[in-house]
């Protein structure tokens, strides 16, 4: 089967090119943005009590070019300062409802290999959030695609099975959840939690908040199909490119600073993809893929 993937590196604001994609165009959103406070020197910075306003616009058009049925993850942390954690965050998800979105999922980010530190009121920053919102409740989602090894717990607990083991048992504390043990019976591999437990991107790709590619590979694997389109209005280092490309899903990538997009460029064409340059953007083709 011959396959050709695009892969769009586009140069400029997100808030100014994502008004030239199409209405209802992309399959899956996967970004992190500059959070506030950080990355003055690369990104300016955005101050906290300005963040809403600041990325509104740029939501309102990711609003328009997602499809019903696509995805918008946001990878995005709250700062702490003056001893108190920001609100930031929990300010943007409130506006974006009011916006059209709606907050599907909160999945978690365990970082296993966090900085080392001390703080005098709290302790390090092992997590970061991804915050799933989409534009209808139903939505495509490929759940077999994330499935995870079952666990050596399996094979002593469901040796033998007692009656109530056999039936749907209902938690007692009337949360209206409940399990059936037997269908776990011969099962080895199971749907995974929304906690993510990954390491960092130690050798930070030359950017100063490069994600690992595990991370973006899990949410397209997720939520897209060979063939669909992810964008990353906030490229990066170009990992979300790179992981769809690999994935054999086309991809667009937006990104502000000249010296990540050649760095993007450079990367990808290490990976024997042919380059075409057409005004500021940069479309990567990769033909005759073999199945």
């Amino acid at each position: 089967m011959n396959e050709t993937l695009r892969i769009q590196i586009i140069y400029g604001d997100s808030r100014e090119e994502l008004k030239q994609l199409a209405d209802n165009s992309i399959d899956l959103i996967f970004t992190s943005p500059p959070y506030a406070d950080r990355r003055v020197h690369t990104y300016g910075g955005v101050k906290p009590e300005d963040y809403v306003a600041w990325f509104l616009p740029i939501s309102e058009q990711l609003l328009r070019v997602l499809k019903p049925t696509g995805t918008f993850v946001l990878n995005i942390k709250e700062k702490a300062e003056n001893g108190e954690r920001s609100t930031y965050v929990l300010e943007l998800i409130l506006a974006l409802r009011k916006q059209g979105w709606l907050w599907t999922e909160e999945f978690v980010w365990h970082k296993k290999n966090c900085y080392p530190g001390k703080w005098p009121n709290r302790f390090r920053d092992a997590w970061e959030r991804l915050l799933q919102f989409n534009k209808a409740k139903k939505f495509n989602m490929y759940q077999d695609a994330v499935k995870v090894p079952i666990g050596d717990w399996a094979k002593d607990r469901l040796k033998k099975l007692s009656e109530t083991d056999q039936i749907r048992d209902n938690a007692r504390n009337g949360s209206g959840f409940g399990k059936n043990v037997s269908n776990w019976v011969d099962r080895d591999s199971v749907y995974p939690t929304n906690v993510l437990h990954l390491a960092t991107e130690c050798g930070n790709k030359n950017h100063s908040a490069a994600f690992p590619e595990a991370l973006p590979e899990w949410f397209i694997k997720l939520f897209t199909q060979e063939k669909d389109v992810v964008l990353d209005p906030f490229a990066g280092s170009g990992t979300t490119l790179q992981v769809a490309k690999r994935l054999y899903r086309h991809a667009i990538g937006i990104e502000i600073v000249p010296e990540y997009v050649e760095m993007i460029k450079a990367e990808l064409e290490t990976k024997e993809l042919q380059l075409f340059e057409s005004r500021a953007n940069y479309e990567i083709t990769q033909s005759q893929r073999s199945d």
